[in-house]
């Protein structure tokens, strides 16, 4: 990755961004591939602390290296999760960022294998942020729980995806809306919150089904909203997102 700056930043943050290039290089010299925008991400994942930003970069190379030793992940690897359909690439909302469209109750508890899983969440947040345009650096994903029950319910799936989203994709989620929400979902959510950081937790918003229209107007034009929920966009499957990309 090319160095590069842009973005809405002071002068007094690239000083900051130059001091944890300065420090992490020097324990990595693989960071030197690493392009200024993404340290201000991991910058502000740690409220502007230098010595922090470090360590969380390190960690999250040295991941990445064990996780996705060949540069992205294969898709026959993860060919059970992406033939379930649970997620799909949406449009963009009104501010140019990304949608991603996730259908919790496609997901099964009793057959998932994490190892898979992860490499499955891997896979899909590559996806998205590469979507992502010049000038913006954040997604937003839709979380449609509609249908969702108990065989769907999977606390360790829930923490392991939230974990590799907050650690090593710093500062890529601009919001999740969450939406047809059961009741009974709120009890696994109770489980997973503790281990979602301060910073991810308020990009959560939960939208009752009587606001729901009137957000996804706020958030989305109509020709972007998916037909699922009453739009005019046709979502297409993660497995087929790539697919559909020019060669």
């Amino acid at each position: 990755m090319a160095r590069n700056g842009g973005g809405d930043a002071g002068e007094g943050e690239w000083l900051k961004v130059a001091e944890l290039r300065a420090m992490a290089e020097a324990q990595d010299p693989h960071v030197k591939e690493v392009d200024n925008l993404t340290l201000r991400r991991f910058l502000r994942a740690r409220d502007h602390s230098v010595e922090k930003a470090s360590a969380m970069l390190l960690k999250a190379l040295r991941w990445r290296k064990e996780a996705v030793p060949g540069g992205s992940v294969p898709e026959e690897k993860i060919r059970r999760d992406l033939d379930d359909d649970k997620v799909c690439m949406g449009g963009v909302d009104r501010t140019g960022r990304p949608i991603l469209v996730a259908f919790p109750a496609k997901h099964f508890s009793a057959k998932r294998d994490m190892v898979q899983f992860k490499s499955y969440v891997v896979y899909l947040l590559d996806s998205i942020c590469a979507r992502i345009p010049r000038g913006q650096e954040k997604y937003v994903c839709i979380v449609d729980l509609k249908g969702w029950g108990y065989s769907n319910c999977d606390i360790r799936a829930y923490i392991a995806a939230i974990e590799i989203m907050q650690s090593y994709y710093p500062e890529r989620l601009g919001k999740a809306l969450m939406i047809h929400v059961p009741y009974m979902f709120m009890k696994a959510w109770k489980m997973v919150y503790p281990f979602i950081d301060n910073v991810t937790r308020d990009k959560f918003v939960f939208v009752d089904d009587k606001s729901l229209q009137e957000v996804l107007h706020q958030e989305i034009e109509e020709s972007q909203i998916p037909d699922t929920l009453g739009g005019k966009l046709t979502l297409v499957s993660l497995k087929n997102y790539a697919r559909s990309l020019p060669a």
